[in-house]
């Protein structure tokens, strides 16, 4: 039996709790929004001793981008089009394959290739640590919300309260799951984590995350699941299987089919990355290929309403009655729909992450690949179709490297396309205004290194200079000694 989490402390008091000791399974680093970097021979990232990233991930509103490398972890701000700031780097840490930020708060969590087993919990900006966790096994994924703490293990799951890092529930034999595939609602209000439910087949559990219940289960696809993700709200979740030609969207907490479609039939593809538009209107999905997909969520209009006459409705009227006549699965595919815009990537075969956000007001399609690159498309969300490239970003290496041909690599000039400006426009959410108790010092579990006394402020430490994420207090034992440990 071997302790669950805790803090690594000199303090005699502890707090257990066993997990049965599992086999270590096969790790994918880098999981980021629905990327994997598979640790190879010579380490995360490839072969050889360069910066290249070990993992990319986008915080939960996109507009954050964070990479984990060999050397540490950097973070940027994803608000601009033509400019990437990195906002913060960390050499501390080498051979980071977890790096997740909360929000813009400076709360980010971070797991090393040399230390697999341990989360450590920072406060990037006054450069201290917060606290650590070890597990019984491999760190294989970490899901943040403004309520909830989750980290995935091959065979089970810890939910713990970000007010306090107290774990609150453990998921034991869960089955396999050596990709740590799992996702959970940005939304804390209805905070729901979605795993799979079998390693045979595209089952998904939905768990409520707030009240520690199993809400349903999603018989989703017939192989197992490559990728998962929810909405903003929380009331909508996307799914492809190891197949890749399949996409499907779920209500939650109904778990009803609400959307199907078909990325493509001619071969099986890996798709690595998922994402919703703000508005849940769109759904972009990335792959091992050279194109990506984006999907348009809206209802067709029932029969009852007049279309106005077109050609493609009747080749679509068309094709539904003589789909009555086929085989079940013939007519499933003629039902579902195609790709409402697309990207080609300059490149194919690597693993890649993709967004989509609201970038100084007009959509955009954000892909970060596994090389170091950061790609920024615009969208036409009237006509779709084809879409534009207007900026790529370097996530690793010097300007004078990456200068020229960035430049000479750009295929149109960074502007904005002003001809559906106003049609895109999202209003900004205000700013939260939930309390949250701060992390306690008696959180239920065994505290870390502790944070020198000089460290405190006089009252709770935002997280975040621009008040997106209510104040917290730091973890502590009562003595005050102890080394903080830069991030």
């Amino acid at each position: 039996m071997s302790p669950l989490c805790h803090y690594l402390s000199k303090r005699s008091n502890r707090s257990q709790a066993s997990d049965p000791g599992r086999r270590e399974g096969r790790r994918s680093l880098g999981i980021g929004i629905g990327m994997e970097i598979e640790e190879g021979a010579d380490g995360p990232g490839g072969p050889g001793p360069g910066p290249g990233p070990c993992c990319v991930s986008f915080n939960q509103d996109s507009t954050s981008l964070a990479v984990g490398t060999k050397t540490g972890y950097k973070l940027f701000s994803v608000t601009s089009v033509d400019k990437l700031d990195c906002i913060h780097e960390s050499t501390e840490t080498p051979d980071v394959y977890i790096v997740e930020r909360l929000f813009s708060s400076s709360l980010v969590v971070v797991v090393s290739q040399s230390m697999p087993r341990r989360m450590n919990v920072y406060h990037f900006k006054k450069g201290t640590e917060i606290c650590n966790y070890s597990y019984s096994n491999n760190i294989l994924a970490v899901r943040l919300n403004r309520q909830r703490l989750v980290v995935c293990l091959e065979e089970s799951i810890y939910i713990h309260n970000i007010k306090d890092m107290k774990l609150l529930k453990t998921l034991l034999n869960t089955p396999s799951n050596p990709s740590g595939l799992c996702a959970l609602s940005i939304n804390h209000s209805n905070s729901f984590l979605a795993y799979p439910g079998s390693d045979t087949i595209g089952e998904i559990i939905v768990y409520d995350a707030n009240n520690l219940s199993t809400v349903t289960m999603i018989p989703a696809h017939d192989s197992p699941l490559a990728a998962i993700t929810f909405n903003a709200s929380g009331t909508k979740l996307a799914s492809a299987s190891e197949r890749g030609t399949v996409i499907r969207v779920f209500s939650i907490p109904e778990g009803l089919r609400l959307f199907e479609f078909r990325r493509g039939m001619k071969r099986y593809v890996n798709i690595s990355s998922l994402s919703f538009s703000p508005d849940a209107q769109f759904l972009c999905a990335s792959s091992n290929t050279e194109t990506v997909h984006i999907f348009k969520l809206e209802q067709h209009s029932p029969s009852g309403e007049e279309e106005a006459p077109s050609w493609s409705t009747y080749v679509g009227k068309m094709f539904t009655a003589a789909s009555s006549y086929l085989p079940a699965q013939v007519s499933g595919m003629m039902s579902q729909d195609r790709a409402f815009a697309t990207v080609r990537l300059q490149m194919a075969g690597q693993k890649n992450v993709c967004a989509l956000a609201i970038i100084q007001k007009l959509p955009r399609l954000l892909v970060a690949s596994s090389d170091g690159q950061l790609f920024i498309y615009n969208i036409d969300p009237q006509d779709g179709g084809e879409c534009t490239l207007v900026q790529k970003h370097r996530l690793f290496g010097s300007d004078k490297e990456w200068e020229e041909t960035e430049k000479s690599e750009l295929t149109e000039p960074p502007q904005a396309c002003q001809s559906y400006a106003a049609t895109v426009a999202i209003p900004t959410s205000g700013p939260v205004t939930a309390t949250l108790t701060g992390y306690s010092e008696d959180g239920g579990a065994k505290k870390g290194e502790v944070i020198p006394e000089h460290e405190f402020a006089a009252g709770p430490v935002c997280l975040d200079d621009e008040t997106e994420f209510p104040p917290i207090n730091w973890c502590r034992d009562g003595s005050g000694r102890g080394k903080g440990r830069r991030p």
